[in-house]
Formats: C-alpha cells, structure tokens, sequence
C-alpha cells in the first residue's frame, strides 16, 4: 500500500509576543525600544500567523476587515501623491518626503498584525482575563511614568539602543523622540517653563492619550476580575495616585476624553437599567470634583482651562488641513507638510530663539485632520468606519471588559480632534477592539 502522506499538525498560536510587549514595557522604553517594539514585535506574530494558517488552521479576520483594507489601500495610494505642494506649504520632493510616510504605512501594517493576532491567539495561552490584566499593568506604568515626570522632569538617559546608533543618526529629532527615554517634556505654558509628564510614551500628549484609553482596565481588572479584597484595594489606590498626574499633565483632552468615556459608560448602565452602578459613577465623579475643588490641583485646572496658548496654533493648522484636503479631496496628500512661516506672516518661521513660531506641521495636531489631508475623504471615512462598525457590532457586548473596550474606543474618536493616533494610541484602540472581537467568539451575546 502507497505510504500515507503526513498530517499536518495543528499548531497552537502563542501569546508570548504579545504578553511580552505588553508586561516588559517599560524595559523596552529604558533601552531605548519603546515605540520600536511594536514593529519587532510584528515580525513573530506575522511568522506565527502563517505558520498557523499552513498547518490547516483558519485565521479569522475582524469583522469589517474590508473597511480597514481599503484605508491601508488608500494610504498606498499617497506614495503617489508625496511630491505635491499643497497652497501655503514648504517646496520639497517625494524622496524628502518617504520617510514620515513610510514610518505611518509601516506603522498602520505592523498595528493590522497586532490586531489580527491579538484576535487570534490561543486562550489557553492568552486569556481574556489575563489580557485585561496587561492593559491594566500598563496603565500602572503610565501612572509611574507620570509620577517620575513630576517629581524628576529633567530626568533622561541615554539607551543603549540609541548608543549602537551613529551619531548623526541619534542626534536627528524624530530619531531622538523614539530612542531617548525621558521623565516629561517642558513647555512654555502657564506663565512660564511647565514640565508635563510623558514617560514611558515619549511625548506628554501621547501620555495623556494612553492614560484615557487604559483607565478602564484597571477599574475592570481591580473590580471584576481580581477575586481578593487586595486587587481592589490597589485599584482603589492606584486611580487616586493617578489624580496627581493626570491633573498635573495639563492636557486638557485627556480631561475632556476621561469626561466623554464616563458619560458613555453611565448611557450605557442607565440603558439595561443598572442604576446602582450609574451611582456608583455618580458618587466617583462627586468624589474627584471635591478633590479638585479642595486641594492644589484645583489651582492648576482652573489656570490651565485659562490658558489657550496652543488654541491659535491648533485652530490654524486646522484651517490648513481642511483647505487642504480641499486640494486633494479623495486620497490626500499621503503625507503632513509643514507651512510656510508662521499664523502672522509667511516670513516668520522656526529659529534658534523662537523654535515654535512657524513652519507648523499640517496634519500633527490629532488624528482627524491628519486623515483628512494626508488620506483624503475617502481613507477618513474607512479609518472611521471600520470603528464605527465594530461599535455597532459589538453594541450589545455589557460586559465589564466589553463595556471598557468600547469606552476606549469612543475616547478615541474624542481624541482624534488634537492628539494623533500612531503609534501607540492606535495599538491600544486596536487592543480594545480585540478584546471586543474575542467576546463576540467566546460566545458572549451580542
């Protein structure tokens, strides 16, 4: 008898990238990795998936994946649109342009692995409970990283990532913003130098982002998943911790996205009627509004509410990217540009002693904007829809975890107005998702 061929044998995919971007954050942010590590971390999960799929398993895609191709299709689209000078911009060439844009492509395509994979994963390796649990260490972190940006803001290091660099490499300040670790950025805010935590992020805004969208898991991991008094207890005490920073960082939208998440979270308790947890919301915001009112930070709320430095800036860059878009209303300009002097005057720019008075970024001050004009109407509305989808989709998800991934993601919609969503924000909205698409194949009524 002819020889059987050989079966191929299943192959269980393991959750040990993901779990290591996840717990070991902050020693890839103390070498320098940071960021990084999501597009090395790509590299097994894309190995894994195919190995999955060439061993006779199904890789199941997220639902309204279509939508989330066409924006990738769109955004490949802008390679052939880089070499166009909107009205009102800074000359240049694609060439001088590839390389912000191949950083946005190639981080849409590592955070599409992320997502599939996160979707994917075996829960005997990762399960929903454990996932929860790394989000909410990560918003410990976040917590720490803010705390280290208020007591030390100058801290900094040099990683050894950055030192395997050569100089002229490291010197470069996007290069710097993804491989030097530092505790906050001062800024020329509140009548004078203000420093603004950042750590492990990189940037204050992006800190304040992350803030917004891992706050839930912590309150589901401390109160719903931990089974002993202490899980709660160190929730309880890690979210009053987090008052300081998050008040202290000055960032408004993360204020702003902290309020749209709870009030999305009580419609949605008042809806099935659970008016006993709607109080409970109730009696916490009560509870943070005396604090604020009764201590220091109600100082620092009211005289950050007060100053609108950045409001000029940011409404002229807005009026640069929708007139813009206007140029180029389908595809965009596949990437920002920079303006041409500053809100006065062409003829003022960046210089040595002014180093924020012109030559703005179109498309740098939040995601909506940056869509509009580097993608066009038509990689917004993907970008957007395949959110919205998902939202509907999973609209009927009232569990703890579900009703904290969609919180996450309505925040991010919120956001979308002044902070940009790559790379990190846009892999914990994915994660979101995730958490979302693996109830739906759990079996949990939608």
């Amino acid at each position: 008898m002819p020889a059987r061929p050989p079966t191929r044998v299943a192959r269980r995919l393991r959750a040990w990238p993901l779990t290591a971007v996840l717990l070991l954050y902050p020693l890839w942010w103390a070498l320098g990795l940071g960021v990084l590590i999501f597009f090395i971390a790509a590299v097994p999960m894309l190995f894994a998936l195919v190995r999955h799929r060439a061993s006779g398993q199904v890789v199941k895609l997220p639902p309204a994946f279509l939508l989330w191709l066409l924006f990738l299709a769109t955004v490949l689209f802008g390679l052939f649109t880089l070499g166009a000078d909107p009205v009102g911009t800074v000359p240049g060439t694609a060439a001088s342009r590839l390389l912000s844009y191949g950083f946005r492509l190639a981080g849409y395509l590592t955070l599409t692995v992320l997502l599939i994979y996160a979707g994917n994963v075996d829960r005997r390796e990762l399960s929903q409970e454990k996932l929860v649990r790394l989000l909410a260490w990560l918003f410990t972190v976040t917590v720490a990283g803010g705390l280290l940006g208020m007591v030390a803001p100058r801290f900094e290091f040099t990683a050894p990532i950055e030192l395997l660099l050569p100089r002229h490499v490291r010197a470069d300040g996007f290069v710097q913003s993804l491989v030097h670790p530092t505790a906050a950025q001062i800024m020329n805010l509140l009548g004078g130098e203000t420093p603004r935590p950042g750590a492990p992020w990189g940037y204050t805004n992006t800190w304040g982002n992350n803030a917004c969208l891992l706050v839930g898991w912590l309150l589901v991991a401390g109160f719903c998943v931990a089974k002993s008094r202490r899980g709660k207890v160190y929730a309880g005490v890690t979210l009053v911790v987090a008052m300081a920073p998050i008040v202290y960082s000055l960032n408004r939208g993360l204020w702003i996205g902290l309020g749209v998440m709870a009030v999305y979270v009580a419609v949605r308790l008042a809806m099935r009627g659970r008016l006993a947890a709607l109080g409970a919301i109730g009696i916490a915001a009560a509870a943070v509004a005396v604090a604020v009112v009764t201590t220091p930070l109600g100082d620092v709320v009211t005289a950050r509410l007060e100053d609108g430095k950045s409001n000029g800036v940011r409404m002229y860059t807005t009026e640069k990217a929708v007139t813009g878009m206007l140029e180029s209303p389908l595809i965009g300009f596949g990437s920002t540009r920079t303006t041409i002097g500053g809100r006065n005057s062409i003829a003022v720019g960046e210089s040595p002693d002014c180093g924020r008075c012109g030559n703005f970024t179109v498309g740098g001050n939040g995601q909506l904007w940056q869509l509009l004009y580097a993608h066009g109407i038509l990689g917004t509305a993907t970008y957007l829809g395949f959110f919205v989808a998902a939202l509907w989709r999973f609209r009927r998800d009232a569990t703890p975890a579900g009703l904290a991934a969609s919180a996450a993601i309505v925040s991010s919609f919120a956001a979308m107005f002044w902070y940009n969503a790559l790379v990190t924000p846009l892999a914990l909205t994915f994660l979101a998702y995730a958490v979302l698409w693996r109830n739906q194949q759990r079996g949990i009524p939608q």
